[in-house]
Protein backbone atom coordinates (compact mmCIF):
# COMPACT_ATOMS: atom_id res chain seq x y z
CA UNK A 1 0.00 0.00 0.00
CA UNK A 2 1.45 3.43 -0.90
CA UNK A 3 2.61 5.58 2.00
CA UNK A 4 0.63 8.83 1.88
CA UNK A 5 2.67 11.98 2.39
CA UNK A 6 1.55 15.17 4.03
CA UNK A 7 2.42 18.80 3.58
CA UNK A 8 2.71 20.76 6.82
CA UNK A 9 2.95 24.53 7.06
CA UNK A 10 4.98 26.04 9.87
CA UNK A 11 2.21 28.25 11.24
CA UNK A 12 -0.85 27.86 9.03
CA UNK A 13 -3.39 30.65 8.83
CA UNK A 14 -6.60 28.70 9.06
CA UNK A 15 -10.32 29.43 8.83
CA UNK A 16 -11.42 25.85 9.60
CA UNK A 17 -9.40 23.21 11.42
CA UNK A 18 -10.56 19.69 10.56
CA UNK A 19 -9.58 16.96 13.02
CA UNK A 20 -9.41 13.58 11.28
CA UNK A 21 -8.01 12.56 7.90
CA UNK A 22 -10.59 9.95 6.94
CA UNK A 23 -13.10 10.31 4.08
CA UNK A 24 -15.40 12.62 6.07
CA UNK A 25 -12.68 15.06 7.07
CA UNK A 26 -11.00 15.08 3.67
CA UNK A 27 -14.31 15.56 1.82
CA UNK A 28 -15.13 18.54 4.01
CA UNK A 29 -11.64 19.99 3.57
CA UNK A 30 -11.86 19.67 -0.23
CA UNK A 31 -15.26 21.35 -0.29
CA UNK A 32 -14.03 24.21 1.86
CA UNK A 33 -10.74 24.65 -0.01
CA UNK A 34 -12.46 25.00 -3.37
CA UNK A 35 -14.47 27.86 -1.86
CA UNK A 36 -11.31 29.69 -0.85
CA UNK A 37 -11.75 28.82 2.82
CA UNK A 38 -8.32 28.26 4.36
CA UNK A 39 -8.51 24.71 5.66
CA UNK A 40 -6.06 22.55 7.58
CA UNK A 41 -6.51 18.85 8.44
CA UNK A 42 -4.73 17.15 11.32
CA UNK A 43 -4.59 13.36 11.47
CA UNK A 44 -3.36 11.62 14.62
CA UNK A 45 -1.73 8.70 12.78
CA UNK A 46 1.62 9.15 11.08
CA UNK A 47 -0.09 8.27 7.81
CA UNK A 48 -3.65 8.25 6.57
CA UNK A 49 -5.69 5.42 8.11
CA UNK A 50 -4.86 2.02 6.61
CA UNK A 51 -7.16 -0.76 5.49
CA UNK A 52 -9.93 -1.21 2.95
CA UNK A 53 -12.58 -0.54 5.68
CA UNK A 54 -15.55 1.22 4.02
CA UNK A 55 -15.09 -0.14 0.51
CA UNK A 56 -18.48 0.69 -1.02
CA UNK A 57 -19.41 4.11 -2.36
CA UNK A 58 -23.11 4.73 -2.86
CA UNK A 59 -24.66 6.70 -5.72
CA UNK A 60 -25.15 9.88 -3.71
CA UNK A 61 -21.52 9.84 -2.55
CA UNK A 62 -20.34 9.41 -6.14
CA UNK A 63 -22.41 12.46 -7.10
CA UNK A 64 -20.67 14.50 -4.40
CA UNK A 65 -17.28 13.26 -5.57
CA UNK A 66 -18.18 14.23 -9.13
CA UNK A 67 -18.94 17.74 -7.92
CA UNK A 68 -15.64 17.88 -6.01
CA UNK A 69 -13.65 16.90 -9.10
CA UNK A 70 -12.47 13.43 -8.08
CA UNK A 71 -14.93 11.12 -9.83
CA UNK A 72 -12.49 10.26 -12.62
CA UNK A 73 -9.83 9.10 -10.19
CA UNK A 74 -12.40 7.17 -8.13
CA UNK A 75 -13.74 5.39 -11.20
CA UNK A 76 -10.24 4.57 -12.44
CA UNK A 77 -9.25 3.08 -9.08
CA UNK A 78 -12.43 1.06 -8.49
CA UNK A 79 -14.94 -1.20 -10.18
CA UNK A 80 -18.59 -2.25 -9.96
CA UNK A 81 -19.37 -4.86 -7.34
CA UNK A 82 -18.77 -8.37 -8.69
CA UNK A 83 -21.46 -11.06 -8.47
CA UNK A 84 -21.61 -13.14 -5.30
CA UNK A 85 -20.33 -16.71 -5.47
CA UNK A 86 -21.65 -19.18 -2.91
CA UNK A 87 -19.42 -22.04 -1.71
CA UNK A 88 -20.67 -25.22 -0.01
CA UNK A 89 -18.58 -28.29 0.81
CA UNK A 90 -15.75 -27.02 -1.34
CA UNK A 91 -17.97 -26.70 -4.41
CA UNK A 92 -19.26 -23.62 -6.16
CA UNK A 93 -22.93 -22.96 -5.63
CA UNK A 94 -25.12 -20.39 -7.30
CA UNK A 95 -24.02 -16.99 -8.51
CA UNK A 96 -26.20 -14.07 -7.40
CA UNK A 97 -26.32 -10.31 -6.97
CA UNK A 98 -26.02 -8.72 -3.55
CA UNK A 99 -27.83 -5.61 -4.77
CA UNK A 100 -30.60 -5.51 -7.32
CA UNK A 101 -31.08 -2.14 -9.06
CA UNK A 102 -34.12 -0.21 -7.90
CA UNK A 103 -36.24 0.70 -10.94
CA UNK A 104 -37.95 3.43 -8.89
CA UNK A 105 -34.73 5.08 -7.67
CA UNK A 106 -34.20 8.71 -8.63
CA UNK A 107 -32.26 9.09 -11.86
CA UNK A 108 -28.50 9.38 -11.33
CA UNK A 109 -25.49 9.31 -13.60
CA UNK A 110 -23.83 7.19 -10.90
CA UNK A 111 -26.39 4.41 -10.45
CA UNK A 112 -23.95 1.66 -9.48
CA UNK A 113 -22.50 1.06 -6.07
CA UNK A 114 -18.75 1.42 -6.54
CA UNK A 115 -16.09 -0.82 -5.02
CA UNK A 116 -12.84 0.86 -3.96
CA UNK A 117 -10.63 0.38 -0.86
CA UNK A 118 -11.06 3.16 1.64
CA UNK A 119 -7.34 3.86 1.81
CA UNK A 120 -7.40 4.62 -1.92
CA UNK A 121 -10.43 6.92 -1.57
CA UNK A 122 -8.51 8.81 1.11
CA UNK A 123 -5.46 9.17 -1.13
CA UNK A 124 -7.59 10.59 -3.94
CA UNK A 125 -9.23 13.10 -1.61
CA UNK A 126 -5.87 14.01 -0.09
CA UNK A 127 -4.38 14.72 -3.51
CA UNK A 128 -7.38 16.86 -4.42
CA UNK A 129 -7.12 18.79 -1.15
CA UNK A 130 -3.47 19.65 -1.77
CA UNK A 131 -4.27 20.60 -5.35
CA UNK A 132 -6.91 23.03 -4.09
CA UNK A 133 -4.46 24.63 -1.66
CA UNK A 134 -5.58 22.97 1.56
CA UNK A 135 -3.07 21.44 3.94
CA UNK A 136 -2.77 18.09 5.72
CA UNK A 137 -0.65 17.24 8.72
CA UNK A 138 -0.24 13.60 9.74
CA UNK A 139 1.16 12.64 13.12
CA UNK A 140 -0.71 15.49 14.84
CA UNK A 141 -3.44 14.87 17.38
CA UNK A 142 -5.82 17.15 19.22
CA UNK A 143 -4.99 17.34 22.92
CA UNK A 144 -7.59 19.85 24.07
CA UNK A 145 -9.77 22.68 22.88
CA UNK A 146 -11.46 25.74 24.28
CA UNK A 147 -13.73 28.23 22.59
CA UNK A 148 -15.19 31.70 22.92
CA UNK A 149 -17.91 33.50 20.99
CA UNK A 150 -15.35 34.44 18.33
CA UNK A 151 -12.84 31.60 17.99
CA UNK A 152 -11.66 28.12 18.95
CA UNK A 153 -8.23 27.43 20.43
CA UNK A 154 -6.93 23.91 19.82
CA UNK A 155 -3.84 22.37 21.37
CA UNK A 156 -2.19 20.03 18.87
CA UNK A 157 0.58 17.56 19.70
CA UNK A 158 2.87 16.10 17.06
CA UNK A 159 4.19 12.56 17.21
CA UNK A 160 7.64 13.91 18.12
CA UNK A 161 6.15 15.43 21.29
CA UNK A 162 6.07 19.04 20.15
CA UNK A 163 2.94 21.01 20.94
CA UNK A 164 1.38 24.19 19.60
CA UNK A 165 -1.81 26.19 19.94
CA UNK A 166 -3.96 26.95 16.92
CA UNK A 167 -6.63 29.64 17.05
CA UNK A 168 -9.27 29.28 14.35
CA UNK A 169 -12.79 30.57 13.69
CA UNK A 170 -14.24 27.04 13.40
CA UNK A 171 -13.25 23.45 14.16
CA UNK A 172 -14.81 20.22 12.90
CA UNK A 173 -14.33 16.85 14.59
CA UNK A 174 -14.25 14.11 11.96
CA UNK A 175 -12.02 11.92 14.09
CA UNK A 176 -14.05 8.74 14.31
CA UNK A 177 -15.87 6.76 16.93
CA UNK A 178 -13.38 7.57 19.70
CA UNK A 179 -13.48 11.27 18.85
CA UNK A 180 -11.18 13.42 20.95
CA UNK A 181 -13.16 16.45 19.80
CA UNK A 182 -16.40 14.98 21.13
CA UNK A 183 -14.73 14.02 24.39
CA UNK A 184 -13.23 17.51 24.78
CA UNK A 185 -16.72 18.98 24.41
CA UNK A 186 -18.21 16.50 26.88
CA UNK A 187 -20.85 15.39 24.38
CA UNK A 188 -22.23 11.95 25.17
CA UNK A 189 -23.01 9.23 22.67
CA UNK A 190 -26.41 7.70 23.24
CA UNK A 191 -27.30 4.31 21.83
CA UNK A 192 -28.62 0.92 22.68
CA UNK A 193 -27.41 -2.65 22.77
CA UNK A 194 -29.10 -4.27 19.82
CA UNK A 195 -27.38 -7.62 20.25
CA UNK A 196 -25.19 -7.25 17.17
CA UNK A 197 -22.42 -9.83 16.86
CA UNK A 198 -18.77 -8.87 16.73
CA UNK A 199 -16.80 -9.30 13.53
CA UNK A 200 -13.37 -9.36 11.94
CA UNK A 201 -12.46 -7.38 8.85
CA UNK A 202 -9.07 -7.81 7.20
CA UNK A 203 -7.17 -7.28 3.97
CA UNK A 204 -5.72 -10.61 2.88
CA UNK A 205 -3.94 -12.15 -0.07
CA UNK A 206 -5.28 -15.56 -0.99
CA UNK A 207 -4.26 -18.28 -3.40
CA UNK A 208 -6.84 -20.43 -5.14
CA UNK A 209 -9.73 -17.97 -5.64
CA UNK A 210 -10.75 -16.09 -8.76
CA UNK A 211 -11.06 -12.31 -8.58
CA UNK A 212 -14.26 -12.16 -10.65
CA UNK A 213 -16.57 -12.93 -7.72
CA UNK A 214 -17.31 -11.91 -4.17
CA UNK A 215 -16.96 -15.28 -2.44
CA UNK A 216 -19.22 -16.29 0.43
CA UNK A 217 -19.31 -19.33 2.70
CA UNK A 218 -22.76 -18.89 4.31
CA UNK A 219 -23.35 -22.04 6.35
CA UNK A 220 -20.87 -21.98 9.23
CA UNK A 221 -22.80 -21.83 12.54
CA UNK A 222 -20.82 -18.85 13.90
CA UNK A 223 -21.70 -16.89 10.76
CA UNK A 224 -20.79 -16.40 7.15
CA UNK A 225 -17.30 -15.60 5.91
CA UNK A 226 -16.81 -13.44 2.82
CA UNK A 227 -13.83 -12.60 0.63
CA UNK A 228 -14.25 -9.66 -1.75
CA UNK A 229 -11.58 -8.83 -4.35
CA UNK A 230 -10.39 -5.22 -4.04
CA UNK A 231 -9.84 -3.44 -7.38
CA UNK A 232 -6.37 -2.19 -8.16
CA UNK A 233 -4.76 -4.49 -5.59
CA UNK A 234 -3.88 -8.14 -5.04
CA UNK A 235 -5.97 -8.15 -1.87
CA UNK A 236 -9.35 -9.45 -0.80
CA UNK A 237 -11.34 -7.92 2.02
CA UNK A 238 -12.32 -10.60 4.54
CA UNK A 239 -15.44 -10.24 6.67
CA UNK A 240 -16.42 -12.80 9.29
CA UNK A 241 -18.77 -12.61 12.26
CA UNK A 242 -17.44 -13.84 15.57
CA UNK A 243 -19.16 -15.52 18.50
CA UNK A 244 -18.35 -13.66 21.71
CA UNK A 245 -16.62 -10.37 22.34
CA UNK A 246 -13.09 -11.60 22.80
CA UNK A 247 -10.90 -12.01 19.74
CA UNK A 248 -7.46 -10.81 18.72
CA UNK A 249 -7.15 -10.10 15.03
CA UNK A 250 -3.72 -11.26 13.87
CA UNK A 251 -2.39 -12.92 10.74
CA UNK A 252 -2.55 -16.28 12.52
CA UNK A 253 -6.13 -15.92 13.75
CA UNK A 254 -7.27 -14.70 10.33
CA UNK A 255 -5.65 -17.73 8.68
CA UNK A 256 -7.38 -19.99 11.20
CA UNK A 257 -10.76 -18.43 10.41
CA UNK A 258 -10.27 -19.06 6.71
CA UNK A 259 -9.24 -22.66 7.31
CA UNK A 260 -12.15 -23.33 9.69
CA UNK A 261 -14.93 -21.80 7.58
CA UNK A 262 -13.84 -22.41 3.98
CA UNK A 263 -12.33 -25.21 1.92
CA UNK A 264 -9.01 -23.32 1.75
CA UNK A 265 -5.99 -24.38 3.85
CA UNK A 266 -4.34 -21.88 6.21
CA UNK A 267 -1.35 -21.37 3.92
CA UNK A 268 -3.67 -20.24 1.13
CA UNK A 269 -3.61 -16.89 2.97
CA UNK A 270 -0.19 -15.62 1.94
CA UNK A 271 -0.34 -12.20 3.58
CA UNK A 272 -2.51 -10.17 5.95
CA UNK A 273 -1.54 -6.51 5.45
CA UNK A 274 -4.23 -5.18 7.79
CA UNK A 275 -6.85 -6.57 10.18
CA UNK A 276 -9.31 -5.33 12.77
CA UNK A 277 -11.76 -6.77 15.29
CA UNK A 278 -14.79 -4.67 16.12
CA UNK A 279 -18.00 -4.75 18.15
CA UNK A 280 -20.76 -3.03 16.16
CA UNK A 281 -22.54 -0.19 17.91
CA UNK A 282 -25.47 2.03 17.15
CA UNK A 283 -25.18 5.41 18.81
CA UNK A 284 -25.80 9.08 18.17
CA UNK A 285 -24.13 12.13 19.69
CA UNK A 286 -26.44 14.21 21.85
CA UNK A 287 -25.72 17.13 19.55
CA UNK A 288 -23.68 17.70 16.39
CA UNK A 289 -22.64 21.25 17.22
CA UNK A 290 -21.43 23.12 20.27
CA UNK A 291 -20.68 26.76 19.59
CA UNK A 292 -18.05 26.94 16.87
CA UNK A 293 -17.25 23.24 16.94
CA UNK A 294 -19.03 20.61 14.83
CA UNK A 295 -19.08 16.80 14.73
CA UNK A 296 -19.32 14.80 11.51
CA UNK A 297 -19.15 11.17 10.43
CA UNK A 298 -18.45 8.52 13.06
CA UNK A 299 -17.71 11.25 15.60
CA UNK A 300 -21.41 12.13 15.45
CA UNK A 301 -23.05 8.76 14.79
CA UNK A 302 -21.97 5.12 14.85
CA UNK A 303 -23.37 2.61 12.38
CA UNK A 304 -22.87 -1.12 12.00
CA UNK A 305 -21.43 -1.84 8.54
CA UNK A 306 -24.63 -3.38 7.13
CA UNK A 307 -25.40 -1.90 3.73
CA UNK A 308 -22.11 -0.01 3.49
CA UNK A 309 -23.59 3.21 4.89
CA UNK A 310 -21.09 4.51 7.45
CA UNK A 311 -18.50 6.10 5.15
CA UNK A 312 -21.21 7.39 2.84
CA UNK A 313 -23.32 9.09 5.48
CA UNK A 314 -20.16 10.78 6.79
CA UNK A 315 -19.37 12.12 3.32
CA UNK A 316 -22.91 13.51 3.15
CA UNK A 317 -22.41 15.21 6.52
CA UNK A 318 -19.36 16.93 5.06
CA UNK A 319 -21.15 17.84 1.84
CA UNK A 320 -23.94 19.45 3.85
CA UNK A 321 -21.69 21.36 6.23
CA UNK A 322 -19.10 22.52 3.72
CA UNK A 323 -21.23 24.94 1.73
CA UNK A 324 -22.77 26.41 4.89
CA UNK A 325 -19.41 27.16 6.46
CA UNK A 326 -18.33 28.57 3.11
CA UNK A 327 -21.30 30.96 2.99
CA UNK A 328 -20.75 32.14 6.57
CA UNK A 329 -16.97 32.54 6.30
CA UNK A 330 -16.65 33.77 2.73
CA UNK A 331 -19.99 35.37 1.89
CA UNK A 332 -21.09 36.95 5.15
CA UNK A 333 -24.17 34.79 5.62
CA UNK A 334 -25.62 34.93 9.14
CA UNK A 335 -24.11 32.44 11.53
CA UNK A 336 -27.60 31.06 12.19
CA UNK A 337 -27.29 29.29 8.84
CA UNK A 338 -25.04 26.80 10.63
CA UNK A 339 -27.92 25.75 12.90
CA UNK A 340 -29.39 23.89 9.93
CA UNK A 341 -26.49 21.39 9.84
CA UNK A 342 -27.67 19.36 12.82
CA UNK A 343 -31.34 19.94 12.01
CA UNK A 344 -30.85 18.37 8.58
CA UNK A 345 -28.24 15.71 9.21
CA UNK A 346 -29.44 14.27 12.51
CA UNK A 347 -32.69 12.82 11.05
CA UNK A 348 -30.76 11.48 8.07
CA UNK A 349 -28.25 9.76 10.35
CA UNK A 350 -31.02 8.30 12.52
CA UNK A 351 -32.64 6.69 9.50
CA UNK A 352 -29.35 5.14 8.44
CA UNK A 353 -28.77 3.78 11.95
CA UNK A 354 -31.94 1.74 11.73
CA UNK A 355 -31.25 0.62 8.17
CA UNK A 356 -27.66 -0.44 8.87
CA UNK A 357 -28.69 -2.38 11.96
CA UNK A 358 -31.37 -4.26 10.07
CA UNK A 359 -29.06 -5.17 7.19
CA UNK A 360 -26.16 -6.14 9.47
CA UNK A 361 -28.39 -8.46 11.46
CA UNK A 362 -29.74 -10.03 8.26
CA UNK A 363 -26.28 -10.68 6.84
CA UNK A 364 -25.86 -11.71 3.21
CA UNK A 365 -28.20 -14.51 2.29
CA UNK A 366 -27.47 -16.39 -0.93
CA UNK A 367 -30.11 -16.18 -3.61
CA UNK A 368 -32.37 -14.06 -1.39
CA UNK A 369 -33.93 -11.86 -4.02
CA UNK A 370 -36.09 -9.97 -1.52
CA UNK A 371 -33.05 -8.86 0.46
CA UNK A 372 -31.15 -7.93 -2.71
CA UNK A 373 -34.06 -5.76 -3.80
CA UNK A 374 -34.22 -4.14 -0.36
CA UNK A 375 -30.53 -3.25 -0.50
CA UNK A 376 -30.97 -1.78 -3.96
CA UNK A 377 -33.96 0.27 -2.83
CA UNK A 378 -32.58 1.82 0.33
CA UNK A 379 -28.80 2.02 0.14
CA UNK A 380 -28.21 4.55 -2.64
CA UNK A 381 -29.07 7.59 -0.42
CA UNK A 382 -30.61 9.39 -3.41
CA UNK A 383 -33.95 9.78 -1.64
CA UNK A 384 -32.66 11.59 1.45
CA UNK A 385 -34.48 14.93 1.67
CA UNK A 386 -34.64 18.03 3.84
CA UNK A 387 -38.30 18.92 3.36
CA UNK A 388 -38.74 19.79 7.04
CA UNK A 389 -35.68 22.05 7.16
CA UNK A 390 -35.99 25.78 7.76
CA UNK A 391 -33.90 26.17 4.60
CA UNK A 392 -36.62 24.54 2.48
CA UNK A 393 -39.45 26.78 1.30
CA UNK A 394 -42.04 25.74 -1.27
CA UNK A 395 -44.03 28.87 -2.05
CA UNK A 396 -45.57 27.92 -5.39
CA UNK A 397 -49.26 28.36 -5.92
CA UNK A 398 -49.23 25.15 -7.95
CA UNK A 399 -46.93 22.33 -6.84
CA UNK A 400 -45.14 19.99 -9.23
CA UNK A 401 -47.46 17.29 -10.61
CA UNK A 402 -44.78 14.68 -9.79
CA UNK A 403 -44.50 15.71 -6.14
CA UNK A 404 -41.02 17.27 -6.25
CA UNK A 405 -40.75 19.70 -3.35
CA UNK A 406 -38.30 22.09 -1.76
CA UNK A 407 -35.84 20.08 0.32
CA UNK A 408 -35.65 17.23 -2.21
CA UNK A 409 -32.51 16.36 -4.11
CA UNK A 410 -32.94 18.06 -7.47
CA UNK A 411 -33.82 15.62 -10.28
CA UNK A 412 -30.74 14.92 -12.42
CA UNK A 413 -32.66 14.88 -15.71
CA UNK A 414 -32.03 16.14 -19.24
CA UNK A 415 -33.34 19.57 -20.06
CA UNK A 416 -33.49 22.20 -22.77
CA UNK A 417 -32.15 25.60 -21.80
CA UNK A 418 -31.96 28.92 -23.61
CA UNK A 419 -28.38 27.95 -24.48
CA UNK A 420 -29.40 24.58 -25.94
CA UNK A 421 -29.98 21.01 -24.77
CA UNK A 422 -28.24 19.66 -21.66
CA UNK A 423 -27.94 15.89 -21.05
CA UNK A 424 -28.30 16.18 -17.26
CA UNK A 425 -28.97 18.83 -14.68
CA UNK A 426 -25.99 18.08 -12.44
CA UNK A 427 -23.67 19.09 -15.26
CA UNK A 428 -25.10 22.58 -14.84
CA UNK A 429 -24.88 22.43 -11.04
CA UNK A 430 -21.23 21.37 -10.78
CA UNK A 431 -19.26 23.82 -8.64
CA UNK A 432 -19.58 25.65 -5.30
CA UNK A 433 -22.34 28.11 -6.22
CA UNK A 434 -26.11 28.29 -5.96
CA UNK A 435 -28.02 27.72 -9.20
CA UNK A 436 -31.35 29.30 -10.09
CA UNK A 437 -33.52 27.47 -12.61
CA UNK A 438 -36.21 29.56 -14.25
CA UNK A 439 -38.47 26.83 -15.63
CA UNK A 440 -40.80 28.07 -18.36
CA UNK A 441 -40.71 31.58 -16.94
CA UNK A 442 -38.48 34.62 -17.36
CA UNK A 443 -35.24 34.51 -15.34
CA UNK A 444 -34.20 37.40 -13.09
CA UNK A 445 -31.00 39.30 -13.79
CA UNK A 446 -27.76 37.67 -12.68
CA UNK A 447 -26.33 38.18 -9.19
CA UNK A 448 -22.82 37.25 -7.94
CA UNK A 449 -22.54 33.72 -6.58
CA UNK A 450 -25.65 32.48 -8.40
CA UNK A 451 -25.76 30.81 -11.81
CA UNK A 452 -29.03 31.25 -13.67
CA UNK A 453 -30.37 28.91 -16.33
CA UNK A 454 -33.55 29.45 -18.29
CA UNK A 455 -35.10 25.97 -18.69
CA UNK A 456 -37.58 25.84 -21.56
CA UNK A 457 -38.34 22.15 -21.89
CA UNK A 458 -37.30 18.55 -21.53
CA UNK A 459 -37.87 15.92 -18.82
CA UNK A 460 -36.55 18.24 -16.09
CA UNK A 461 -39.16 20.87 -16.89
CA UNK A 462 -41.88 18.24 -16.84
CA UNK A 463 -40.66 16.93 -13.49
CA UNK A 464 -40.37 20.32 -11.76
CA UNK A 465 -43.25 22.22 -13.29
CA UNK A 466 -43.29 25.97 -13.88
CA UNK A 467 -41.49 28.24 -11.43
CA UNK A 468 -38.22 29.49 -10.01
CA UNK A 469 -36.08 26.82 -8.33
CA UNK A 470 -33.05 27.78 -6.28
CA UNK A 471 -30.69 24.81 -6.00
CA UNK A 472 -28.29 24.71 -3.07
CA UNK A 473 -24.63 23.81 -3.67
CA UNK A 474 -25.34 20.29 -2.34
CA UNK A 475 -27.97 19.72 -5.08
CA UNK A 476 -31.02 20.09 -2.84
CA UNK A 477 -33.84 22.47 -3.75
CA UNK A 478 -33.78 25.32 -1.26
CA UNK A 479 -36.59 27.41 -2.67
CA UNK A 480 -39.40 26.74 -5.14
CA UNK A 481 -41.34 29.91 -5.85
CA UNK A 482 -43.33 31.92 -8.35
CA UNK A 483 -42.07 35.31 -7.14
CA UNK A 484 -38.59 36.69 -7.89
CA UNK A 485 -38.83 38.77 -4.71
CA UNK A 486 -38.77 35.58 -2.65
CA UNK A 487 -35.62 34.51 -4.45
CA UNK A 488 -33.93 37.77 -3.52
CA UNK A 489 -34.91 37.43 0.12
CA UNK A 490 -33.66 33.83 0.25
CA UNK A 491 -30.32 34.78 -1.33
CA UNK A 492 -29.91 37.56 1.22
CA UNK A 493 -30.14 34.92 3.94
CA UNK A 494 -27.31 33.08 2.18
CA UNK A 495 -25.07 36.17 2.16
CA UNK A 496 -25.36 36.58 -1.61
CA UNK A 497 -27.14 39.94 -1.89
CA UNK A 498 -28.57 42.69 0.24
CA UNK A 499 -32.16 41.62 -0.35
CA UNK A 500 -32.81 44.89 -2.23
CA UNK A 501 -32.55 45.64 -5.92
CA UNK A 502 -33.37 42.17 -7.29
CA UNK A 503 -34.34 43.13 -10.81
CA UNK A 504 -36.83 41.23 -12.92
CA UNK A 505 -36.00 41.43 -16.62
CA UNK A 506 -39.24 39.86 -17.73
CA UNK A 507 -42.24 38.00 -16.40
CA UNK A 508 -44.05 35.21 -18.20
CA UNK A 509 -47.53 36.32 -19.19
CA UNK A 510 -49.99 35.32 -16.51
CA UNK A 511 -47.36 35.04 -13.76
CA UNK A 512 -48.36 37.20 -10.82
CA UNK A 513 -45.59 38.42 -8.56
CA UNK A 514 -47.81 40.07 -5.99
CA UNK A 515 -50.19 37.42 -4.80
CA UNK A 516 -49.98 35.75 -1.41
CA UNK A 517 -47.96 32.53 -1.30
CA UNK A 518 -47.93 29.44 0.86
CA UNK A 519 -44.79 29.17 2.91
CA UNK A 520 -43.75 25.80 4.27
CA UNK A 521 -41.30 27.30 6.78
CA UNK A 522 -40.17 30.74 8.02
CA UNK A 523 -37.57 30.92 5.21
CA UNK A 524 -36.85 32.98 3.25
Amino acid sequence: MPDPTSRTPQQPTVDVLVVGGGPTGLTLACDLARRGVRTHVVEASDRLPAGSRGKSLQARTLEAFDDLGVIGAVQAAGAPFPPMQTWRDGERGGEWQLIEPDPEAPVSRQPQQWLIPQWRTQEILRDRLLELGGTLECGARLVSLTQTDTHVTAEVERSDGGRRLMTVPYLVGADGSHSSVRESLGIAMKGEDRGLRSAVVADVRVRGLDRDHWHIWPDDPPGELLLCPLPGTDDFQLNAKITGDEFTATAETVRSLVAERTHLPPDAVTDVPWSSFYRPRTAMAERFRQGRVFLAGDAAHLHPPGGGQGLNIGVQDAYNLGWKLGQVIGRGAPVTLLDSYEAERRPAAAGVLDLSTRLYRAGRKPEDGRQSRLRGKVCHLLSVHYRDSELSTDARALRSPTGVRAGDRAPDLPCVTADGPCPNLFGLLRGPDFTLLAVNCAPPRATPGVRIHHVTGGPLAEELGTGLFLIRPDHHIGLAADSPELVGRYLARMGLMSGEGWTVVGVRPGLSTGRAVRRATPWP
